[in-house]
């Protein structure tokens, strides 16, 4: 497992940092582009979280989800494996069924959506949204990584269920706090 001792330790002053493997590379190549972006959507789903009115129930799930996005950035970097299994935590097939589940059981309560909605609605439907937009640029970031090198097989399917999600769960916290969504007008 990574541990961090020191965080100045100023070895990055150069432009390069470390992998998880302990490998130096440069800041902009794309396995840091797409730990960047898991980061940031990590952030966004803390700021999901310092909500006041924010569920238990969806503050359990993603507290859940803040974890399991660091295993997704163990699959970004399989250079040590043992017969074709990450050394480190990775994505699992229990990780995609509990999001599929989550998203079966907001979507039997919100319903369907006649067209596009606008993100917004209450501060937590628009907080979600926004890590929702985050998940999907962190999904674009990992297609592209997995063109150059292999990665966890479930990667992908876990960012793109993710953001299916984070769509529902705002959904469900703009019907929960009485917020009618907008709906895209396009003949206007």
């Amino acid at each position: 497992m990574p541990r961090i001792s020191k965080p100045d330790t100023h070895s990055g002053d150069d432009g390069t940092t470390s992998t998880i493997q302990g490998k130096r590379v440069y800041k902009d190549v794309l396995l840091i582009k797409a730990f960047g972006t898991l980061d940031e959507l990590n952030s966004a789903i803390g700021l999901i979280l310092a909500c006041n009115n924010l569920p238990v129930s969806f503050a359990n799930i993603l507290q859940s989800i803040q974890n399991t996005l660091f295993h997704l950035g163990s699959d970004l970097d399989l250079t040590a494996e043992i017969n074709n299994k990450p050394l480190q935590p990775h994505i699992e097939d229990k990780h995609i069924t509990d999001l599929n589940n989550l998203i079966t059981k907001i979507y039997s309560d919100v319903g369907p959506l006649k067209n596009f909605t606008h993100p917004g609605g209450s501060e937590t439907a628009a907080r979600l949204h926004m890590a929702r937009a985050i998940c999907r640029r962190a999904e674009r970031d990992v297609i592209a990584l997995s063109h150059k090198t292999k990665i966890g097989s479930l990667a992908i399917t876990y960012l793109n269920r993710l953001s299916d999600a984070l769509f529902l769960m705002a959904r469900s916290e703009n019907k929960r706090e009485g917020f009618q969504e907008k709906i895209w007008d396009s003949h206007d």
